[in-house]
């Protein structure tokens, strides 16, 4: 069950899940059943981060099973959170592509050989997005609509296309393949995004700074599983709430510093009346109805984020202060005594 390999790979499937035995018996299955080339080398290796369930004995049991061509490891990531299972799911990957799936993420049999494909024809593609198919387990509410793509359903164009960093059209984490090379020398080794959401983007956003181009293939296609307790409205509410506040840290990633005042005021200020339209051109709907609410709950969190970045600066400047006082009066106390 260690991570070791000894040799290198075209790709690796990379799974961080924490607590996703449910569907990861069925994530493997679909990855079991890979139609690719004999020529295309790939392995598959699941992160676990601190599961409390029955994650390692599935793995188990698939490795015993497994398709002989194609290595299934298993790592154990004890720092809690998104962004240290994916670098340590890359620390593990012997392959130059390393596609990141979730624990509820269902890849179409050609997904690992249109990758591989794309990336080849690709050299300068840092990062690749897929299409992301909804796999529902209720019918989802009539009222859904756009809303959907807080849940990370997402076509973005019907052709391959460049996203657009500088407009913050990017891809969502599932699914995303990225480039090792690019990855080891674009991603810092301390992300900002570990628990709060925005580490797909962060990952993406780095990788433009180095200009690598990050691009969208709709022959990469998976399904994101989706229990009916996702599609409940306060759920999805605060999911939407949750992106908002999060956008303007993440816009400031690339950001010169000089550069970052003008554009928290421009946040707060071009947030607010956003909202302010949404609301008067929507009025009781916006709240009423699932879609138009959770519009509501993303613009006000995105008018609220620059005010949530201040504090958080203001709080870890605050902490730094205390703690050089606190250190400079032991070093005092220290030289009287």
């Amino acid at each position: 069950m260690n991570c070791d390999f000894a040799m290198s790979y075209d790709f690796t499937v990379a799974i961080p899940t924490y607590n996703g035995a449910r569907t990861l018996s069925q994530v493997l299955t679909r990855l079991q059943a890979q139609i690719c080339s004999e020529e295309t080398t790939w392995e598959v290796v699941v992160v676990d981060n601190n599961s409390t369930d029955e994650t390692a004995e599935i793995i188990r049991s698939f490795q015993r099973n497994w398709r002989a061509d194609v290595p299934l490891r298993y790592c154990h990531e004890s720092r809690q959170g998104i962004s240290y299972a994916r670098q340590r799911a890359v620390a593990e990957a012997a392959g130059e592509l390393i596609g990141f799936l979730d624990d509820d993420n269902f890849a179409a049999s050609n997904w690992v050989a249109a990758a591989c494909a794309f990336g080849k024809a690709h050299p300068r593609a840092g990062a690749i997005g897929g299409q992301v198919k909804s796999a529902y387990v209720a019918p989802p509410p009539p009222d859904l609509g756009r809303a959907e793509r807080f849940l990370a359903i997402s076509t973005y164009a019907k052709h391959a296309k460049l996203y657009e960093p500088e407009r913050m059209r990017l891809p969502a984490g599932a699914g995303l393949v990225v480039r090792r090379t690019a990855w080891n020398e674009s991603i810092p080794a301390t992300l900002t995004r570990i628990r709060r959401g925005g580490n797909d983007y962060e990952l993406s956003l780095h990788l433009h700074q180095h200009n690598w181009e990050i691009w969208y293939n709709p022959d990469m296609q998976i399904e994101h599983h989706i229990p009916a307790e996702r599609l409940a409205k306060p759920y999805l509410i605060k999911l939407a709430r949750l992106y908002g506040l999060c956008t303007c840290e993440v816009r400031l990633i690339i950001v010169p510093t000089w550069k970052k005042p003008t554009l928290l005021i421009k946040s707060l200020l071009g947030g607010g009346y956003r909202l302010l339209r949404h609301l008067l051109k929507h009025r009781q709907q916006a709240i009423q109805r699932l879609d138009l609410a959770c519009e509501t709950a993303f613009l006000s969190g995105c008018m609220l984020s620059p005010l949530l970045y201040l504090y958080r600066n203001c709080l870890s400047l605050l902490k730094t202060q205390i703690s050089r006082q606190i250190l400079e009066g032991q070093f005092c106390s220290g030289g009287l005594t």
